[in-house]
């Protein structure tokens, strides 16, 4: 396979990881200053598969990325074929993005790093940074962003290294699987 189709193909699984536009139904965003993890420190090689809830039987798609995350900022890359397809920065005032030219436009960073924030911000930071209106409500299995006391979005930890999200709001779901990198010895 050639590298411009194997690019192509990546660009086509991460489309598929991208969720539809922004509707009225739409979550809000988040951007949550890494200071406010305190001393939360991680290095972590990661995995992640997305199901389009309105197509539950279809593969997940699939893609790998590399998180670093502490106080002074977050760094994320996923990778393809052994190829960086993207690179995230974010020090809590700048957003900067590095994006292949063959990543599709769907795959939405600010998205991205809202579920960064609800994954691994404290919970009180999160609750102080949503408009009115939302709440992010722990539950027995995880946390779960309402509005109006409906679940928009739920969050579970079914083990150490999982975190599953489904977004009703944005129709998917995302299941994210993780291990300490290298960097985080």
């Amino acid at each position: 396979m050639t590298m411009n189709r194997r690019l192509l193909l990546v660009a086509t699984l991460l489309a598929g990881c991208a969720s539809p536009p922004p509707t009225r139904s739409g979550l809000p965003a988040l951007r949550l200053p890494p200071a406010a993890l305190g001393g939360t420190r991680l290095a972590l090689t990661q995995r992640l598969s997305v199901t389009r809830l309105d197509a539950p039987d279809a593969p997940p798609q699939r893609v790998d990325l590399q998180l670093q995350l502490d106080a002074s900022g977050l760094l994320l890359a996923g990778f393809a074929f052994s190829q960086r397809v993207l690179l995230m920065q974010w020090d809590g005032r700048d957003l900067n993005v590095q994006r292949h030219p063959m990543l599709p436009a769907e795959v939405d960073t600010d998205r991205m790093l809202r579920d960064l924030c609800l994954t691994y911000w404290p919970a009180e930071a999160v609750r102080a940074a949503l408009p009115d209106g939302w709440a992010w409500v722990a539950t027995a299995d995880g946390q779960q962003l309402q509005q109006a006391g409906e679940a928009r979005l739920v969050l579970r930890r079914p083990s150490a290294n999982i975190v599953e999200i489904v977004n009703r709001a944005e129709g998917y779901r995302l299941l994210i699987e993780s291990q300490p990198s290298e960097a985080s010895s």
